[in-house]
Order: structure tokens, then sequence, then C-alpha cells
């Protein structure tokens, strides 16, 4: 499945609900199927900045050339939202990490729905995962 297939059924199982509390318990429920970070990567070098919850975020360059992503965080929406990013973008190329535009955050209405210091999180979460995907792109290149 591609990053924009994965968008797109992303948006339909949003659009099933009306009512944004539905949409938060399906955000909540999505986050218990997150790949979960390996406990020896959750320290203080893998927390995102920038987030209020506790986030943790490991990602891996494996051989066949795609990144892969695990995390994890001390709140639930947050856990939600980082393992919608991780549906998307694990599994992909640096390349296709870094030129995917994430429409489905605006598409879903979450953007509209997140109090600002969640924004700032999800925010948070987008650039550590693209800046992930640089340094495994010059590795590459090198």
């Amino acid at each position: 499945m591609s990053a924009e297939q994965a968008q797109q059924q992303i948006i339909e199982e949003f659009s099933a609900y009306e009512d944004w509390l539905d949409k938060y318990n399906l955000l909540i429920e999505m986050g218990k199927d997150i790949p979960v970070i390996d406990p020896r990567h959750k320290t203080n070098n893998h927390l995102i900045n920038g987030c209020q919850s506790r986030v943790w975020l490991h990602a891996e360059l494996r051989d066949d050339g795609k990144v892969y992503f695990s995390a994890d965080s001390d709140a639930v929406i947050t856990r939600g939202m980082v393992s919608l990013l991780i549906r998307v973008l694990s599994g992909r190329t640096p390349d296709e990490i870094l030129n995917t535009n994430l429409h489905f955050i605006d598409a879903i209405g979450l953007t509209e729905h997140l109090s600002p210091t969640r924004s700032n999180g999800l925010v948070s979460m987008i650039k550590q995962m693209k800046l992930y995907a640089q340094v495994f792109q010059l590795k590459t290149k090198n």
C-alpha cells in the first residue's frame, strides 16, 4: 500500500464518524495498534521536543532501504496521532517520506480539533520523522 493509499484509508475510516468524540475514540483505538518502541529506545534521546506529552520515536533504516518507525506516548490521543503518522510513513524510503504531503491531517479535521499544544506536538512529530529520513537519505548517498 502506498503512502497515498494509506492516507485515503485513514480519511475513509474517520469519515464514518460525524461526532468528534467518536473520532477521538477511533484515534485512541488506533493508538493501541502502534508498533511499540523497544524499551531500550525509550530514552531521553528518543523523546520528541515540542510535545506536551512524552513521545518516544525510534527509526531504523533496514537493508531494504526503507525506514521503519516505532513509538510510544504517555498520552492516549498522542499515541493515536503518532500511530497515524507511522501508518503513512513507516516502510517507505527516505525520499518517499520527505516527499509525502500529509494531507490526511487536514482532511480528517485533526488540525482544527487539536489544542494548540497538541498541534505543536503533531508538527514536532512530523519534523522528527522527516529529520530521520533526511539523515538516512544522506547515509545512503555516501
